[in-house]
Formats: C-alpha cells, sequence, structure tokens
C-alpha cells in the first residue's frame, strides 16, 4: 500500500505532513511511502533524508496522488497551479485523505463534495475528540500552540505603537491593551505571549474552566457569565450558544471590542461554523490603528468582515483573516505535525494496513466523507442538510 506525502501549495504553507523519523515509521507499519521532492524544504529536511528514511522520492505531483492509496497532507486540497488541476482531481477514487480539511467552513464546502464524488474517504485532524487515548494525536492542540503564540506577534507586527508600558524623557507610553476572546489552546497561548510583550490582557470564555485558565495567566477576566449546561459541549468544548445567548454576548463584547488596541479571536465551536462576535459596528467604533486577528477563520471567522486568507481595513481597524499562522512557523509545527499524524494512523490502521478502523471512535469523530457519502455532522449541519 503506498503512501504519498505531497508538498503543500497553499500560499506561505511551508510545513510537511511526515518527517523523515515519520517515515520510517510508516515503513515498519508496511507502507510504501513516496514524499514529493521538496516537500520538506520549507521544515528544513532535504529530500536526502527522507530518501535515507525509505521514502521515495516523486517529482510529478500528479504522478503521486494517483499511486497513492493514503494520502496524507497538512491543509485542505487546492488548486494545483503547476498541473491545472485541482488535488482532489489527482487522487485515485476510492482513496484515503488525512488531512486538515475544516469541512464545516463554506469556504471548503465545494472541495468536501469533490472528495465525496470521488469517492474519497477522508478524514479531518481538526475532528479528533478531547480524550486521553487521542491526546498523542490531537493536532488541533498542537497547532493551536504555535497559532496562539505567532497571532500576537503578527497583531504586534502590524500595530502602530509600542505593546509595552515604556518610559521617556517626555512622558510615559502606556502598555497597549489586548482582547483575547475565546481561551482555549490559542486563546491561553496568546494571553501568555501578549503579557511577555508587556500588554495589558483581557480575555472572554463562555466556559468557567478556561476563564480561571485565564486568570492563572494573569488576564483580567471579562463578559459575562453563562450556565454550564449552556455553554458546555461534549469533551468540555464550547457549545454553539442559542440566539438569545449569542446576542447578550454580543452586547457584552461591545464595549471590551471598543477599547482594545489588539484583538485575537479563536471562539471556535468543533466541527461547526465559527460564531460572529465582531460587527462592522463593532469595528466602526475601535479605535483607528487598531488590529484584529481572526484565528478562527479556517471555520468562517469570529469577525463579521474578515477576508479568508487575507487582510482588509474597515472603519482605519486592521482585520487579519490568516489561514495558515502554523505554517509560518514550519519547522516546530511539523515536528508537531507529523508526530500527530503518524499517531493517528497507527490507531487507524491498528488492524492492519488493509483493515482502516473507520468504528474507532476517534476515527468516527474526524469522518468527512465516506462512500460517496458526506458524513461529517457539522458539515451536513452548516450546508443546510440533515
Amino acid at each position: 500500500m503506498i503512501l504519498g506525502v505531497p508538498k503543500e501549495i497553499l500560499d506561505n504553507e511551508l510545513r510537511v505532513a511526515a518527517l523523515p523519523e515519520t517515515v520510517a515509521e510508516y515503513v515498519k507499519m508496511g507502507f510504501e511511502v513516496q514524499v514529493q521532492a521538496s516537500a520538506g524544504e520549507g521544515a528544513l529536511r532535504a529530500d536526502a533524508e527522507y530518501e535515507a528514511s525509505g521514502a521515495k522520492i516523486v517529482g510529478d505531483p500528479a504522478a503521486l496522488f494517483a499511486a497513492s492509496d493514503v494520502i496524507v497532507k497538512v491543509k485542505q486540497p487546492w488548486l494545483n497551479k503547476e498541473t491545472g488541476k485541482h488535488e482532489v482531481e489527482m487522487m485515485r477514487p476510492g482513496a484515503l485523505l488525512v488531512a486538515f480539511l475544516h469541512p464545516a467552513a463554506p469556504s471548503n464546502h465545494d472541495t468536501i463534495r469533490m472528495l465525496a464524488a470521488r469517492n474519497i474517504t477522508a478524514l479531518t485532524m481538526d475532528g479528533i475528540p478531547r480524550i486521553s487515548r487521542a491526546q498523542m494525536m490531537d493536532a488541533l492542540t498542537s497547532m493551536s500552540t504555535v497559532t496562539g503564540y505567532k497571532s500576537v506577534l503578527i497583531a504586534a507586527n502590524r500595530f502602530p505603537k509600542f505593546i509595552p508600558l515604556i518610559g521617556t524623557a517626555i512622558g510615559t507610553v502606556k502598555a497597549a491593551r489586548f482582547l483575547v476572546v475565546g481561551t482555549g489552546v490559542v486563546g491561553l497561548q496568546a494571553i501568555a505571549a501578549a503579557k511577555r510583550l508587556g500588554g495589558s490582557v483581557k480575555a472572554v470564555d463562555i466556559r468557567q474552566e478556561a476563564r480561571l485558565a485565564a486568570d492563572s495567566l494573569g488576564a483580567k477576566i471579562a463578559g459575562f457569565d453563562v450556565p454550564p449546561e449552556v455553554a458546555l459541549g461534549e469533551g468540555g468544548y464550547a457549545r454553539a450558544l442559542p440566539p438569545e445567548w449569542l446576542e447578550k454576548e454580543l452586547a457584552a463584547l461591545g464595549p471590551l471590542v471598543q477599547e482594545a488596541d489588539l484583538v485575537i479571536l479563536s471562539a471556535l465551536v468543533p466541527g461547526e461554523v465559527a460564531p460572529v462576535l465582531v460587527t462592522d459596528e463593532m469595528l466602526r467604533k475601535m479605535k483607528p490603528g487598531s488590529v484584529i486577528v481572526d484565528v478562527a477563520i479556517d471555520q468562517g471567522g469570529n469577525c463579521a468582515v474578515s477576508e479568508p486568507g487575507g487582510e482588509t481595513v474597515r472603519h482605519g481597524v486592521r482585520v487579519l483573516g490568516l489561514w495558515n499562522i502554523p505554517g509560518t512557523m514550519p519547522v516546530h509545527a511539523s515536528w508537531l505535525y507529523a508526530h500527530n499524524l503518524w499517531h493517528y494512523l497507527a490507531n487507524l490502521f491498528k488492524h492492519g494496513l488493509d483493515k482502516p478502523d473507520l468504528e474507532d471512535d476517534i476515527v468516527r469523530h474526524s469522518l468527512v466523507t465516506h462512500q460517496g457519502n458526506i458524513v461529517h455532522p457539522g458539515t451536513l449541519k452548516a450546508m443546510g442538510q440533515s
């Protein structure tokens, strides 16, 4: 059975789904591994290292996709400008794909439909449940660690003022005010990074445990209380709020957004479209020069005006909807992701390479398309299907 590792083609995506050390593990599992030439270049890993680990280097991406029974990627399939074909079109019908698909995001719905039509069994690494058995496979947590840290650096780089309190001979410059919305792994890393830079930090989350974690890092907790039965979903993740509670959250966020200099948005509901928490009207009331980094963009975004994969200026506020923040730290991000993925595949094929266990709890939560059908509940909900 051939396992293919293509080179990532999204703009500025420098990560790779497998490193030489995980290739060696796949070979031990019985796979024949094919790696596209220069796939590991962005993570500073040479083709020769992959060959030494047992991989075959393939120059033509179309040939790699056509030959592969199992394809491992970092990000969702995309149009390959080199071949003029979408990566899904190049896959062998009936193949198995594992990647970050973010299937509920409207921008990815066409790709998900293409995968189903081509009879690809597609599994998304952002669908892994938060259970102890899945910790070594939890790529979402790994990438969120990178994203939270780097999102603050990106925001600070776009911000036209100092971040820390600065004393000068002619007066004192006040510390910049951060607002972190959503204090899961991304938010907590963002809080820690903002505090290291010397910023003043407020944090909002509808979950009591998440608020306590933010408080332990020195953030001032803001927002409002939501009953646990309304706020908490499966595995401790946030649940999509009913309309009446979402209205209350927007009302509480308005003044906080208005006073903030830099806003990190990371409020997500697993497997569903991200809730819109920052409206155009809120942006109108922010100070010119303020910066918003919407790291929920892969699932649609928390800001109403975020542009997927880009940035825009609205009412003097810079709004960044950058897709692949972990791709800007490809060495450590690839190391984390490649090992998460290897543990995931080891579990998927625990009964043999010809017997993927699609009934395993972890696998079942991450299954998106199978036998020509879209089976992911959050995606079907986002598409308006039952």
